[in-house]
This record gives C-alpha cells, structure tokens and sequence, in this order.
C-alpha cells in the first residue's frame, strides 16, 4: 500500500480523483470476481442472499467509494507521507467504536493511546493553518479519511461473517466502481484526460498489487484478528509511503512528519498491546 499510496497521489496530478479510484476498482473487482468464478485461488465462491447483497452495497461498496473520493482528493492537496500518517491514526478511531470509556486501568489506556495520537495528527495538521495556501484542505480530507478507512474496516469485518475477505473485497470494489464511474465520466468530459504510458502502468500496479492483492490479504485478516488489531498493521504504511514518496516524487521528509509518527504509532502502540501480558513474570 506505501507503493499504492506514491502512484496514485503521481496518478491525480494528472486524472480526476473520482475518475481514477472509480476506475480502479471497477477493474479489480471484476477481475478478482473472475477468478472467485472461474478459479480457486481465491477460495470458494458464496452465494448472496438479498440481505448479504444490500450490505455489500451500502455497507461495503458505498463507504468505500466515500473514503477513496476523500483519500485521492487528500492526495492531491497534500503529501502522500502525510495522508499515509493521518491512516496510521484509524486504528485509534476504531478501537473507540469498539469499546466505551469505563473506569478501568484498561479504559484509562485505551484513552491515553486515543490522545497520544490525536496530538500526533495536531502536530502534523497546524503546521497547514499557518501556511499561505490551501494545504490546510488536504490535510483536513486526511483526517477525514482516516475516519472513513476506519468505519470500512468495521464494515467490512462485520460481513466478512458470511463471505470470505476475497469474496468481501472483490464485491465492495466493483460496487464502489459503479458508484464512483458516472461521476468519474463527468469529470473526464470537464476536465479532459490525459493517457501516457506511466499513467496506465501506475494504474495497472494500483489495480493489481494495491488493490486485488493487498485488499485480499487485509479483508481476509479481518475475518481472525479485530478491526484494530488488523489496523495495528497501518503503522508500516506511513514508513513505505514516505521512503515511496521521497524516493520517487522527491517529498521531502520533515521533522513535524518524524515527530507526529512517533505520537501517532506510539499511541497506536500503547492501545493495542498487551502490556500485562508482556511485563507478567514468565511462568516456569
């Protein structure tokens, strides 16, 4: 996802946001459904009962199409690095959807990790209210999407009690595709569209590698572990976004950005691990 992250934040400097994450899915859907029919690579194939499809329409495909409109316009307005950083935070967001605030040693963690990380996303966001410009925009939509990867993931681990992370995954993004395709047409014909060699080859890597592989594994993940425990993984996104974005679009790397990772990841760190099990004396 660092390297998915990089191409599409190269991608949108020259397509429409909505065009290129409408038409992105739209292709590895049908094209993990094609081998969901045809192949067992991907696992068996579920039949879906007219409750499963609603939800793989409005639950799925719907709040995924809302969080890639949000996630390729934050691109577009900011840096990778700092829209993969704001992701690194979601596993706070849904560790606070999970569990309410109680009077416990545990709440008190749990709380302390929420603030350790929003004071990361502070560091990183009001650097952008100080600028000239309209940087404080794409950070705003990172936040914001963060948010939105957050309440997907929980979508998608509440279906994937029916279906496997394939089969969750290859429905959510075709749907996401037919909702996001019209308005992607739209802005093609406003807009125009430009086609060079690199665009197509980044956008077949963000189809391939950043789509059908990488949302496969994720969702399958979510059928074992919770949402953030799943989401702990993030931590590593901001890390190859950033070593992505430097390498090739020349980003360059801050001390705000170093500074708010340390907050981000350590809260995300402190919420999720299990200290008591760790600092307990080993058994004999």
């Amino acid at each position: 996802w660092g390297g998915n992250n990089t191409g599409i934040k190269f991608i949108v400097g020259t397509w429409p946001p909505i065009w290129t994450g409408g038409t992105r899915f739209l292709c590895a859907g049908a094209l993990m459904l094609g081998l969901l029919r045809w192949t067992t690579w991907l696992g068996p194939r579920s039949a879906l009962t007219p409750g499963i499809n609603r939800r793989l329409w409005w639950r799925g495909g719907f709040s995924l199409a809302i969080y890639i409109v949000v996630f390729n316009w934050a691109l577009r307005c900011t840096s990778a690095s700092h829209v993969a950083l704001y992701l690194g935070a979601a596993p706070v967001w849904a560790l606070l959807w999970e569990e309410r605030p109680a009077r416990s040693l545990a709440s008190l963690k749990r709380y302390g990790a929420a603030l350790l990380a929003l004071a990361g996303v502070i560091v990183l966001f009001l650097p952008s209210l100080w600028r000239s410009g309209a940087g404080w925009l794409g950070e705003s939509l990172g936040l914001v999407a963060s948010v939105l990867w957050a309440n997907f993931g929980r979508q998608c681990r509440a279906m994937g009690a029916d279906l496997s992370g394939a089969e969750v995954s290859a429905h959510t993004m075709w749907r996401a595709g037919v909702f996001l395709t019209p308005v992607g047409i739209l802005e093609v014909a406003r807009w125009g569209l430009v086609v060079r060699a690199e665009l197509v080859a980044i956008q077949a890597y963000c189809i391939l590698l950043g789509g059908i592989t990488a949302f496969a594994m994720w969702n399958n993940a979510l059928r074992h572990w919770p949402t953030s425990k799943v989401m702990l993984f993030n931590n590593l996104i901001p890390l190859s976004t950033a070593a992505w974005a430097h390498a090739w679009l020349g980003e360059p790397l801050t001390p705000t950005f170093w500074l708010a990772m340390v907050l981000v990841i350590g809260g995300v760190v402190l919420g999720q691990t299990a200290w008591r099990r760790i600092l307990a004396p080993a058994t004999v």
